[in-house]
């Protein structure tokens, strides 16, 4: 049933789903535009893996779900044999770049802030609707505010940056949701319970400092393993956090919390999170690809460290 009739459907469901088709329809013209290109030397690859992302993305919903989990197995094989390429890119150059920021100034900021202020906003105030509907205001927000302080942005500007931006992140730009995918796939395969187990035999019974100390560093390591805060923290406090802190008293507002900000400790300190480590070695074509990591492994530390001793102070 579309999810524009379903009674079960809420608005903030049928906004969102109206985002992502947009989102996939952007990822087929990403496809369309590289498999057209000439100067791409992996345009065939580039254009099977944007073009089957884009429909998982625009389509997935009314797609049988064996269907899609073939179409994502598809999607990948053009990833694994690094056949998906950067073509022809039209950046902006240096001095037009200088020319606009001359005359914009700070205001350039005013875009990127009005994504997150919506977010935040609509988390707040408007709930049934959601954060990731905010995110999508923002964007359209940022739109008008970008034509407004330089005419020269036309819709088809954005549409090639988005697909430039695409391009330049390539395969990566999928690592994130694939690493949600996966915690999802190990709490319900029980890894949760195999931890338990494991840690059981080294924590002492009802010691909740050492219990504590145990769930932070596990839940920066396995956020290094999975990239993602949010897929860890469903496993780690499944397998170490429930049974042995939270079941003798602990918090749970202040471990959950706290806990999940020591995962992105981990989030800091891995290439797995690829939106947050790679993107930008791409996007600055640092020489580095580790670049980033390495300057953010003993903030990493040091805020581990902190979160750890508040948990034991607070709990």
């Amino acid at each position: 049933m579309s999810f524009f009739t379903s009674a079960d459907v809420t608005t903030g469901q049928k906004l969102l789903e109206i985002i992502y088709i947009v989102i996939g329809l952007i990822t087929l013209y990403t496809g369309i535009k590289n498999a057209t290109d000439k100067e791409n030397p992996n345009r065939v690859g580039t254009a099977v893996f944007w073009c089957t992302l884009g429909v998982v993305l625009a389509f997935g919903r009314w797609i049988p779900p064996m269907v899609d989990g073939a179409l994502i197995i598809i999607m990948t094989i053009p990833a694994i044999l690094h056949k998906v390429g950067v073509g022809k890119t039209a950046n902006p150059t240096e001095e037009y770049s200088k020319s606009v920021f001359d005359k914009i100034g700070m205001k350039i900021f005013l875009p990127a802030l009005s994504i997150g202020i919506c977010a935040v906003g609509f988390a707040i105030f408007l709930p049934q609707l959601g954060a990731m509907v905010g995110i999508g205001a923002g964007i359209i927000i940022s739109i008008i505010l970008l034509i407004v302080f330089n005419p020269d942005n036309k819709p088809a500007v954005f549409l090639t940056d988005s697909e430039r931006l695409l391009s330049q992140v390539g395969p990566l730009s999928m690592l994130p949701m694939l690493l949600a995918s996966l915690g999802a796939i190990f709490t319900a395969a029980g890894v949760g319970d195999v931890i338990a187990g494991l840690v059981g035999k080294v924590i002492p019974q009802g010691n909740v400092n050492v219990g504590i100390i145990v769930f932070a560093i596990a839940m920066a390591l396995f956020t290094v393993i999975m990239g993602n805060g949010f897929a860890a923290i469903t496993v780690i406090t499944v397998g170490i956090g429930a049974p042995f802190v939270l079941a003798y008293g602990a918090d749970p507002v202040i471990i959950g919390m706290v806990a999940l900000t020591c995962g992105y400790c981990g989030t800091l300190s891995t290439p797995m999170a690829a939106n947050f480590n790679i993107v930008p070695v791409a996007m600055l074509e640092m020489k580095d690809k580790f670049g980033v990591i390495k300057n953010q492994l003993v903030p990493a530390a040091l805020l581990l460290a902190f979160q750890i001793a508040y948990m034991i102070i607070a709990k």
